[in-house]
Formats: C-alpha cells, sequence, structure tokens
C-alpha cells in the first residue's frame, strides 16, 4: 500500500510502498481517507517527541480519518508501530474509534480533532474548568490557539483574553470570542503589567502554548497581581516558545498558582476520547473557523518542509 514513510531521524517523509498492516484480534482495517500533519506527527517523526520509540523505518501520522468495512466513518488514534496514519489503509481496535458526525467531512474532522482536542482537554480534563470563568490564551494565534478560544467561548467562558505575536490574526480573534488580546511584541516591564492588570482583575485559568520568557512574564505577574480567592489554574500545553523557563521559587510560595501540564501521558485515554467526541460533535452543530489545506498524500515531502502559512494541512488517500 502507498504510505509516508520515515526511513530515519530529521529525514522527510517519502511517498512510497509499504506492506498492508495485518489484521490480528478485535482490529478492523479502516481505509483511511484523510490524516492531518501537526507538531506532533513532525516532532514523533523527528524521534524527538517523548512518546517516539525511535524505531525506523515506520509511517507517518497519529491521527484520521477512514471508513470501517462496514462503511462507518470514524476518527480514530494511535496505531501500533510502525504503522501510523498516512496511508491508505491502517488496523486500529474498536476503541481507539470514534464516530465522525454526519455534518463534518473527512478532512475538517481530520482537521480539527487533534488541535481541538489540546484545548477541550485541557479545560475540561485537566482545569475543571467551570462556566462563568475567565480564561487566558497564551499563544492564541496558532491553529490551536484560535480554536482554543473559540472552545473556551463554545464551553462558556465569561471572558477570554488571547497573546500572540501576529497583529492581524490577534484582531481577527475578536471575531472568534476574544475579549482582550495582548500583544506579545512587547517585552519585558511593560509586557508584565499588562499581564499584571489582568490577573488583577480576574484570571481563572491560563492555557499557555509557549512556555518561554512570554510563560515567565504571565505567571510572576500573576504572582504579583495580589489577586485572592480561587487559585490560578495554569496548564502548559506546548513550548514552541522556549522548552524552559527560570521561574524565582518566591513566584509559587507566594501566590495560589496551581500548575498542570496536558498532553499525552498527563490527559487519560478516557479523558482523551471524551475531548476529541466533545471537539467533533460540537463542531457538527456550530462549526469551528479553522483554515485547512488538502493535499494529495503524494505531495507528502513538499508539504511536509512547506512554509507555515496558518493552514493545516491534511492528506488526503489516493494520490
Amino acid at each position: 500500500m502507498k504510505a509516508a514513510i520515515v526511513t530515519a531521524p530529521g529525514l522527510t517523509p517519502v511517498y512510497g510502498d509499504f506492506p498492508a498492516p495485518e489484521v490480528t484480534g478485535d482490529a478492523q482495517l479502516i481505509s483511511v481517507s484523510a490524516a492531518a500533519l501537526s507538531q506532533l506527527v513532525k516532532s514523533r517523526a523527528s524521534g524527538a517527541h517523548y512518546s517516539s520509540d525511535g524505531l525506523f523505518p515506520f509511517i507517518a501520522g497519529v491521527d484520521g480519518v477512514g471508513r470501517l468495512p462496514s462503511g462507518a466513518r470514524v476518527y480514530f488514534i494511535m496505531p501500533s508501530a510502525p504503522y501510523g496514519t498516512m496511508a491508505e489503509a491502517v488496523a486500529i481496535s474498536p476503541g481507539l474509534c470514534i464516530a465522525v458526525p454526519d455534518a463534518l467531512d473527512d478532512v475538517t474532522a481530520a482537521a480539527l480533532a487533534n488541535p481541538g482536542m489540546s484545548s477541550w482537554a485541557a479545560l475540561t480534563e485537566r482545569a475543571n474548568f467551570v462556566a462563568g470563568e475567565t480564561v487566558l490564551i497564551n499563544g492564541a494565534t496558532g491553529t490551536s490557539g484560535q480554536l482554543a478560544v473559540q472552545i473556551a467561548k463554545h464551553l462558556g467562558a465569561k471572558k477570554i483574553i488571547a497573546t500572540g505575536r501576529n497583529p492581524a490574526v490577534l484582531k481577527a480573534l475578536a471575531t472568534l470570542g476574544a475579549d482582550v488580546t495582548i500583544s506579545l511584541t512587547e517585552e519585558g516591564a511593560g509586557l508584565e503589567e499588562r499581564f499584571r492588570q489582568e490577573f488583577a482583575a480576574g484570571v481563572d485559568v491560563v492555557l499557555d502554548y509557549l512556555w518561554g520568557p512570554s510563560a515567565e512574564s504571565l505567571l510572576i505577574a500573576a504572582a504579583k497581581s495580589g489577586a485572592t480567592g480561587k487559585p490560578i489554574r495554569f496548564v502548559q500545553i506546548g513550548a514552541i516558545g522556549g522548552e524552559s523557563i527560570s521561574l524565582p521559587g518566591a513566584v509559587l510560595r507566594s501566590s495560589s498558582i496551581e500548575m498542570k501540564g496536558s498532553g499525552l501521558g498527563s490527559v487519560s485515554f478516557p479523558g482523551l476520547m471524551r475531548s476529541i467526541t466533545g471537539v467533533l460533535q460540537a463542531a457538527a452543530k456550530t462549526p469551528f473557523a479553522i483554515a485547512i489545506h488538502a493535499v494529495p498524500l503524494s505531495d507528502v515531502a513538499a508539504a511536509w518542509t512547506s512554509a507555515d502559512n496558518g493552514q493545516r494541512i491534511v492528506f488526503t488517500m489516493g494520490g
């Protein structure tokens, strides 16, 4: 069968032939229609992600949409190595599949599920968010962050504060549900003071997609804000702003900040599946805005290395 094959760490996947998966146990053979490219997929392909097993070659991809032998459409995740989702077929156990609502097409479902799950799980599984709370989203101008704004709104956030560097996207976030936007182009004391003002007014949950300097400023500002009452639940999701931070211990000693991570390993498998189901069902009723670029799997090499233009790349099978 045709697939996107990763032959060694750091190499771009190649479009080629790979043995079809054997169907054993309760697994069913899914005919794949769409699979999205994400930072997680790229990180696993490079061998750098903490969930990578370091064995090559393998097929890229961690999730996708396809059809069971019965014809039912499903979203599915985490096939067993060396198989991935960027292939014509994959063998998956029923427990790793979620029904795709009729109102969602294959490409949209594949594009939405993973980035949407990141904020849905962070809010519902890790932060124990309740409607009426204020949410600050650090790094809201990427695909996941833009969905996070919409999902927080859908789940009933009273106020949404969004940060980012792209001025055009920051401006557009107001139409997606952001009440306040903060540009990260201002750094140092000025940015910390801007954060402090928001924390003083009241922030319940922080979803952090960046880590690095902006997260440092957020945490220090939260501690200095003097806000009292419920703890600020800080949920760390991504680290595109830096892999580490330098944080004075006094920040945690002098405040009621609760820090958690949200991702593979910190969210239970049932929680992961609940989150994906929630995203797909919500999107079927009230579509979430997301920019998508559908690409034939045969063009995987070019698409894998293309510049990020803000669109979610989804590979379609059969070409």
